[in-house]
């Protein structure tokens, strides 16, 4: 609870105002003459304009934020507690293990906001009174039409957390009733005894969180990541759990191999060095390998059979994936930076979170002129990292590059009729004019 001693309403400031306090902070945090920490606690600065501001280990407790732009704002460390954010523009914002206790977020828009450890638990501001003791304060008193700090949970109905990293989070006894986490990172996510009525999780990775007696009902669970979660006291009731990933195996799991992976691997090897003539081709498909212990990175993968099969979260770092067959496979969050994965099938695969930095994607020579396309048609790669990446001449139709950064990337010659690249970063990538034609005002990045 925090406490203050409180005579007159919040005291409303002006843009240029806060322009100077903002200022001040931006010295004080270069360690240089004339900086002051901002203490901008129980202020109104609804519907001014932060966006872009470091105010790492600020202090804005209790202020109301109501509609205020902070898009890309830093938030490190700083105390919001009991702050209002109602309708604001949090778009990339960053609480980094910021005090969030407390905090109204009723429709605020913190699309790919990074909340990693942030505290949300429920908090409340109070004042003395004149016989000395603590009150409560009610929304009247905060001079705010909806204050989310009473003494109650905190609260971010109706707020957008798409594609945020709620990582350690802790929302524990939080109201958020119909909040979307489509994409969200919630790995190890505090989420006991909270309201999720509602809630959308499409595509969120909730590993590890805990979602013990958490109202779930009608939550949309689809596709979400839910191994090592703790779920067994939630209320479920009509929730949609339709291709959610549980403890529970998806497919075949490595026990269920002829063999310990290691010597598959070995056959593979010696299949691939004979073309065929001894040793065997790894054959997957439809396995989960979620449990697998044996090292992937470096690992020779080439022309493996592997459609459908289920590998989220492994490393395939500087694998040697040509010409395999992975369509329909589940790679959420795999790690494959510089992995060569050139003329692979991967349409309709799961790569969302994945990191393919510096990964080969162009099509596979085949001698003779001929040349083989890696597939990534229809494929999901939602905020998945791609910089640097070569995917010359590489089968994009369709695919969802949503939010993905595709930084430096070569694009040249890739088909992307119908791709989506909604909030993707192409700064630097390299676009032919058939491509640039395709992408054009759609493409909705950044160049």
């Amino acid at each position: 609870m925090t406490e203050f001693d409180r005579t007159t309403p919040l005291e409303r400031i002006s843009q240029r105002e806060l322009d100077a306090v903002l200022k001040r902070h931006e010295l004080y945090r270069q360690a240089k003459m004339g900086g002051a920490r901002a203490v901008l606690s129980f202020f109104d600065l609804s519907g001014l304009d932060l966006s872009g501001r470091d105010l790492t280990s600020a202090d804005l407790t209790g202020a109301v934020l109501q509609g205020a732009d902070l898009r890309g704002v830093t938030l490190d460390y700083a105390s919001v507690y009991g702050c209002n954010f109602g309708k604001a523009n949090l778009q990339k914002a960053r609480f980094l293990k910021t005090d969030m206790r407390g905090v109204f977020l009723g429709g605020a828009d913190l699309t790919d906001a990074i909340l990693e450890g942030a505290d949300m638990r429920p908090g409340k501001i109070a004042e003395r009174d004149r016989g000395g003791d603590l009150r409560v304060l009610s929304p009247q008193d905060r001079g705010a039409q909806e204050w989310g700090a009473q003494g109650r949970a905190s609260e971010m109905q109706y707020a957008d957390f798409t594609g945020a990293n709620l990582t350690n989070a802790r929302i524990a006894g939080g109201m958020a009733a119909y909040t979307k986490f489509n994409g969200a990172v919630m790995k190890g996510c505090e989420l006991a005894r909270a309201n999720l009525e509602g809630a959308d999780f499409t595509g969120a990775n909730l590993e590890g969180a805990d979602l013990s007696w958490a109202n779930l009902h009608n939550a949309t669970l689809r596709d979400a990541l839910l191994s090592g979660a703790a779920i067994e006291m939630a209320e479920l009731g009509n929730a949609d759990l339709e291709g959610a990933l549980t403890d529970a195996p998806a497919g075949p799991t490595p026990d269920d191999l002829d063999a310990d992976f290691e010597t598959l691997l070995e056959r593979h090897a010696s299949w691939i060095a004979t073309a065929g003539a001894k040793g065997r081709q790894l054959d997957v498909a439809g396995y989960d390998l979620r449990g697998l212990e044996a090292s992937l990175v470096n690992a020779n993968l080439t022309a493996m059979v592997g459609s459908r099969m289920t590998l989220c979260g492994v490393d395939l770092s500087g694998a040697q994936v040509q010409a395999a067959k992975l369509d329909g496979a589940d790679l959420r969050g795999c790690r494959m930076a510089g992995a060569d994965l050139r003329g692979a099938d991967l349409s309709g695969a799961k790569l969302d979170h994945a990191d393919l930095t510096g990964a080969m994607l162009r099509s596979l020579s085949l001698g003779a002129g001929g040349r083989m396309p890696t597939k990534l048609s229809n494929a999901r790669l939602r905020y998945a990292r791609l910089g640097q990446a070569d995917l010359r001449d590489a089968d994009l139709r369709a695919a969802d590059l949503t939010t993905a950064d595709l930084t430096g990337a070569d694009l040249r010659g890739a088909g992307v009729e119908g791709a989506v690249f909604e909030r993707a970063v192409l700064e630097g990538a390299k676009l032919d004019d058939a491509v640039r034609k395709v992408l054009g005002a759609k493409a909705g990045g950044r160049r």
